[in-house]
Formats: C-alpha cells, sequence, structure tokens
C-alpha cells in the first residue's frame, strides 16, 4: 500500500481520523506522518486543551461594549482570551476568574489547593516540649544551622565537635 499524500513511498503509519463525526483513514509514509503530526501539535495547543475543559463553566455570554464581560480587576484580560490562548496576564486574573478556574484546576491537578513543596509532615511542628518563647526550626532551619556550626567548627579547628556535626546533618538529610 502507497502513501496516500505522496503517493511514492510505502505506507507505514496508519491514522484514522474522526473529524465531525466522520471517520476517515489514511495511509502514510514515515516522513508524511512526520510533517501530519507536526501540523497537528501546531493545531492543538495548551489553549485549546485549557479551552475543552474549562467549556463546563462558561461564563454568562460576552459581547464587545457589553459590560458584563468577566475581566480581570488588574490587567483587565478578559476570561474568553483565557479560554482562546490558555495564559492567564497576571497573578490576579486567578482571584478574579476563581469561580471559573476552581473546576478546571481540580480537573488538571487533582485538587485547586496548593500545598507548596513542603512535606506534609514537616508542615506542622508541636511546640508544646519547648521553653516558653522558644519556635521550633524546620529541618531545612536546623539543617541551615549545623551547616553553619559545622564552619565555625572547622575554622576553629575543633574537628571532634565537627565531626559530631556532620553526623547530625547526615541523619537530619536522610530523614
Amino acid at each position: 500500500m502507497t502513501c496516500d499524500i505522496c503517493g511514492k513511498k510505502k505506507a507505514t503509519v496508519h491514522l484514522t481520523e474522526i473529524v465531525d463525526e466522520q471517520m476517515s483513514e489514511m495511509h502514510l509514509c514515515e516522513e508524511c506522518a512526520r510533517q501530519k503530526s507536526s501540523q497537528m501539535e501546531q493545531q492543538f495547543g495548551l489553549a485549546d486543551l485549557l479551552a475543552g475543559l474549562s467549556d463546563t463553566a462558561k461564563p454568562a455570554a460576552s459581547k464587545e461594549g457589553d459590560k458584563n464581560v468577566l475581566k480581570c480587576s488588574r490587567c483587565a484580560l478578559p476570561y474568553e482570551d483565557f479560554r482562546k490562548f490558555g495564559r492567564l496576564g497576571c497573578g490576579e486574573c486567578y482571584t478574579s476568574f476563581k469561580e471559573h478556574l476552581t473546576g478546571l484546576l481540580r480537573k488538571i491537578h487533582g485538587s485547586n489547593k496548593y500545598l507548596g513543596k513542603t512535606p506534609v509532615m514537616y508542615q506542622e511542628k508541636p511546640t508544646a516540649a519547648l521553653p516558653e518563647g522558644a519556635t521550633a526550626l524546620l529541618p531545612s532551619d536546623a539543617l541551615a544551622d549545623l551547616k553553619q556550626q559545622l564552619h565555625s567548627a572547622i575554622a576553629g579547628e575543633d574537628f571532634e565537635k565537627a565531626a559530631q556535626i556532620r553526623d547530625k546533618i547526615r541523619n537530619l538529610e536522610k530523614g
């Protein structure tokens, strides 16, 4: 079977397209398949994906000059432009479009709450056992403090203390 596009080479890629409920099959050589693939990537970008996901939360129909057009309060980006291009204009857009982004973020990330990069087990430290006025150090703070102590011990040529601090650092890094 020869390639449906160039008609010269042997078809090694068989592509089935469904457009407007019409199914069509294409038989392509590797070169034509590569070109077709790059065309499809250009056609269907992130903006289309986001627009497709956010279709469930469409704002009221907007027209030019309509006062009810949903826009960001800071950068004046219309929500429709976000749907077209898949990009927000500023940080305030998250607040302005919160009602519509909540479901979208939940679909994409599985949650719409940002928990940060700190592991859950380190997010809250109990302070009941600490003396009054003392604060608990997060592991990253304790690690930085120990590294500073290590440098001081090495500078003071107290190698025995430096070895002990080194061991504490290793234990803390291992968790």
